[in-house]
Formats: structure tokens, sequence, C-alpha cells
């Protein structure tokens, strides 16, 4: 092959996948085009989200990702998950974004993007009033006779087996796992700090184990596709717009300071 025939090969090559890449739409373009941003959510953790027995969704993230969409002139279209589920749906292609206080793991970040940090949250026990005392540290809760209660496929689930494994383990629908422990059908749960302080306000009689002493650290943030940077740059921005004009931390605070029945 000479000089001249390589030439031309390596520019048909070139050009051809140029006119590839101008064919592909970006997924920012994608979810402008089609009008909707399709969000994959639990709906079973408050503050962060929560469906309502009327079909409607409310919390910090809702109130965030419907302002998301509305900086992008679409509107929402809500994709029931569970935590079990969450991963596979989102992978699925099934979701542009998924939000509720989901938490930042290295084994979701093999999988998908994470927006930038939302706020820093860790693992700490939700209890009985009466029993804060007997649960502080690890070893305390990791004992056979200890009932322990999460939900299944979360962060909590997973924190429970690597650290906890003596303990009774149970599971339970995170809606109304909280009652379980005022009943004494359970002793501890193990969950953020942000999730056991709400309910810890909500209901009186359950309370959160030194709550600025994580057992074990943590982020939130939104997960997102790895298909295109740019949906993830857009997103990024939004949520720098929104915590310096103060409009993240307005719904932040009205959702911890005046908690929902």
């Amino acid at each position: 092959m000479n000089k001249r025939t390589t030439a031309t090969l390596l520019i048909t090559l070139l050009t051809a996948a140029q006119a590839h890449a101008a064919e592909q739409v970006s997924h920012l373009d994608a979810i402008q085009q089609k009008g909707e941003l399709a969000v994959c959510t639990t709906g079973d953790y408050k503050p962060y989200t929560f469906l309502n027995a009327d079909g409607q969704y409310e919390g910090i993230d809702i109130e965030l990702v419907q302002s998301l969409a509305q900086s992008l002139g679409v509107k929402v279209q809500w994709v029931p998950t569970t935590w079990k589920t969450l991963m596979t749906d989102f992978t699925a292609g099934r979701c542009d974004v998924a939000v509720g206080g989901i938490s930042v793991t290295l084994e979701r970040q093999k999988k998908a993007f994470f927006s930038d940090t939302l706020d820093v949250d860790g693992k700490v026990p939700l209890v009985r009033c009466e029993d804060e005392a007997k649960y502080q540290t690890l070893d305390q809760i990791n004992q056979p006779h200890v009932r322990l209660i999460e939900p299944q496929g979360g962060t909590n689930e997973a924190f429970a087996h690597a650290f906890l494994p003596k303990a009774a383990l149970g599971f339970h629908d995170n809606k109304t796992i909280f009652q379980q422990l005022l009943d004494g059908k359970a002793d501890v749960m193990i969950t953020d700090a942000s999730e056991a302080l709400y309910q810890q306000k909500r209901l009186p009689g359950l309370c959160t184990v030194n709550p600025s002493r994580y057992m074990q650290y943590g982020e939130k943030a939104y997960l997102l596709p790895r298909d295109d940077v740019s949906w993830k740059a857009y997103v990024d921005q939004w949520l720098h717009l929104a915590k310096a004009t103060g409009t993240y931390q307005n719904v932040v605070a009205h959702w911890l300071a005046v908690p929902a029945p």
C-alpha cells in the first residue's frame, strides 16, 4: 500500500467517524428532544423520596429533580424502583437519573456515573430511646440476641452483612420499618444519620445514637448514565448553581425542620 492510498484510507476513516459522531444525539439533547426526564426513585426513603397514597411523590430530592427538569424545559416521568432493583433498572436504561438519598458506593460507581456530592452522611443506629445506652458500639449490636432490622437491597443491608454478622437480621418495608422498632418487634436499625434524625423528629420514642459519629462515612449523590459526559456536566452545573443561590439549602432546611406527617 503506497503513501497516497494510506492517506486516502485514513481520510475516509476519519470522515466516517466524524459522520457517525454527528449522527449520535447526546443524552442531554435526547432528553430535551423527547421533552421528558425519566427519574428512577424508590419512594420509601423520607425525607428524600416518598410516594403518598394519592400517587404523588414528595421529599428533598423530589423537589430538586423537579427543579432540574424545569431548567431543561421538560416534564418529569417517574419510574418506580426498589433498593433491590435500583441498579438493574438503571443500567437497563429505564431512567435518565436516579434520586432519593442514594449513597455513593464503589460498586455502583462501576456501573454508573455519580453527580457531584449532594451532602455528607453516614451510618448510625436508630433505636428506642430507652435502649439508647445499650447500642452505642458495633460490639454491642453485633450479638445474636440483638434483632437488627433493615430494608432489603441497599447500603443498610450491606453494612449489616459486613459489620454485624452475628446479629439477628430481619427485613421489613422501609415505609413502616420504624413502627416495628417502636412496637418492640426489632431492636436496632442501621441507617443514614439524615434519615434517623428525621424519623426521630417524626416519631417520638425513637432516638438516633451518636448522630455525628458515623459508624461508616458516606456521601449522597444522583446516579447518571455513563453514556454521555455532557449530561453529567449539565447536572453538576445545575447542582452547583442550586447550592450557590441557596435553592438547595432552602429545600433541605424545609424538609429537615418540618417533617411531613
